[in-house]
């Protein structure tokens, strides 16, 4: 089997404190079949700048407006050309050089279309605040408020094209939504990584006000009830319940 090609794709806006962190994550990974795309959204501070400064080592780089994090995926993805796709948010990086190394041998030996693992939270001094450990996926798992971390989400590139983009009517749970149908709804064969791949800045849109949080739990019900989860209401509460020994880990 050929050596699988990569296409990582790393969405940005304004997001100049932390992308040049996240750029030199993806040149130190040892796996060498990698395209990088950057879509940018029209940033205004000094995001492009510091990207350009790569550019000879970026594969594809767009920069324009777009509807949000979700419709810039859809375009990196649209351009890829890829056996994989995976994402690398701007305040993200990979916990070591070896991360897609890793990814690419596990579709190998696994032969599942979905690969996935585990995250840590950090803060802005570097430690370490949250650890998630997504454990082993089990067809059924999504009912009680099982998801993995959309970070480590990595997935053949026809499963797109097969079942569809991320779908701007979920809005923050737009990434739950493709998992869910994915994973849950067409029973997509995916395999645990053991290993932290994603260390992940603190923060994010979908936890910045309690009117985001209560947005964030009706598109969650409308991904559930979407997808064939058999009780949203209780899978609703699961959820952040599961969440809960990730500060104890």
């Amino acid at each position: 089997m050929h050596d699988l090609k990569i296409s990582l794709i790393t969405v940005c806006f304004n997001a100049e404190n932390t992308i040049n962190q996240c750029i030199q994550s993806v040149f130190r990974q040892n796996y060498k079949n990698i395209e990088y795309i950057i879509v940018d959204g029209g940033s205004t501070d000094n995001t492009i700048h510091i990207i350009s400064q790569y550019k000879d080592k970026i594969n594809i780089f767009l920069s324009e407006p777009d509807a949000g994090i979700y419709d810039a995926m859809n375009k990196g993805i649209k351009l890829a050309g890829g056996d994989i796709i995976g994402t690398l948010n701007a305040d993200d990086s990979f916990a070591d050089n070896n991360i897609l190394s890793i990814v690419a041998e596990a579709f190998k030996q696994s032969h599942a279309k979905i690969i996935y693992g585990d995250l840590d939270f950090v803060n802005s001094q570097g430690h370490i605040v949250r650890k998630w450990r997504s454990g082993q996926y089990s067809q059924g798992i999504f009912n009680w408020g099982w998801m993995p971390p959309h970070p480590t989400f990595y997935c053949d590139r026809e499963l797109f094209h097969q079942f569809g983009f991320y779908s701007l009517e979920y809005g923050t749970a737009a990434d739950y939504e493709l998992m869910l149908r994915f994973m849950h709804h067409n029973r997509i064969k995916a395999f645990y990584i053991k290993k932290v791949l994603i260390g992940m800045k603190i923060g994010g849109i979908s936890n910045k006000s309690f009117g985001n949080r209560v947005k964030g739990l009706f598109f969650d019900f409308k991904a559930m009830r979407n997808n064939g989860i058999l009780f949203p209401t209780i899978t609703l509460i699961c959820k952040p319940l599961r969440k809960i020994n990730q500060y104890f880990k």
